[in-house]
């Protein structure tokens, strides 16, 4: 665990209030502190904290969560699940109970093509909690990448029909039929940002791809001091595949 950086304050990232090139500004972040007084307060918050530089927002968020309001529900579901089920209960298992604390009935997947082995076991588990699940494919539309304009030998396979991942359309179509919770399976980088953005009801990951690392992306950070250190370097980041060969 690193320790508070405390010699470091945060400034302003003004280009006009330090004109040596040399210098860093520092943006207050929770990554530079190691002491997370903010959980059990019983040590010292750096100077640069968070909490200290948001206790307007505190107050007003606390008085959201004592309210009737919708996000107060989720609060307090997804608190009482951590406190009846902390360290028992798989990710699979506790959006399912999720799911049925909150009183959901319809229950929306967004799947990777990847991914449907996987989505048809969890629309199982959903079914069997008496939860109607709706999975939908993330190449909803069969829209040809080239009518977007995509150059032939940017596809997967080139001179093939390959349909674009439509987010936009599965949010949609999840919207229509009602879904009061969605569960994202393995959608891309970009395109969950397209799903969460355009999807009416809240929205929860399941899965996140990573067919490098069999889905499991945390394993980067476990061995970021071994084979893959090249994550704390862009330099080193994997090249296109569609890079010009000199």
């Amino acid at each position: 665990m690193p320790k508070s950086q405390k010699e470091k304050e945060p400034r302003e990232n003004n280009p006009q209030a330090n004109n040596s090139p040399a210098k860093e500004t520092f943006t207050a972040s929770c990554s530079d502190c190691g002491d997370r007084n903010c959980y059990r307060n019983d040590k010292k918050y750096p100077s640069f904290c968070l909490t200290l530089a948001n206790k307007k927002g505190a107050e007003q968020t606390k008085a959201l969560y004592t309210s009737d309001s919708f996000e107060a529900i989720l609060l307090k579901t997804a608190g009482e699940i951590e406190a009846e089920f902390y360290g028992r209960m798989t990710r699979v298992e506790a959006t399912v109970t999720f799911a049925k604390k909150m009183g959901f009935k319809k229950i929306g997947i967004a799947s990777c093509l990847a991914l449907m082995d996987e989505t048809t076991i969890l629309a199982q588990c959903l079914s069997s909690a008496d939860l109607d699940a709706k999975a939908v494919i993330c190449k909803i539309g069969s829209i040809d990448k080239g009518d977007l304009g995509v150059p032939d030998e940017m596809k997967l396979l080139p001179g093939h029909k390959e349909a674009t991942c439509n987010p936009v359309l599965q949010a949609q179509t999840l919207n229509q039929w009602g879904a009061e919770l969605n569960i994202v399976m393995g959608l891309c980088v970009g395109h969950d940002c397209l799903f969460n953005k355009n999807s009416q009801a809240p929205v929860t990951t399941l899965v996140v791809k990573d067919r490098v690392l069999g889905h499991n992306p945390v394993q980067a950070f476990y061995l970021s001091k071994t084979f893959y250190s090249r994550i704390l370097d862009f330099n080193r980041y994997p090249k296109s595949r569609l890079a010009k060969k000199k």
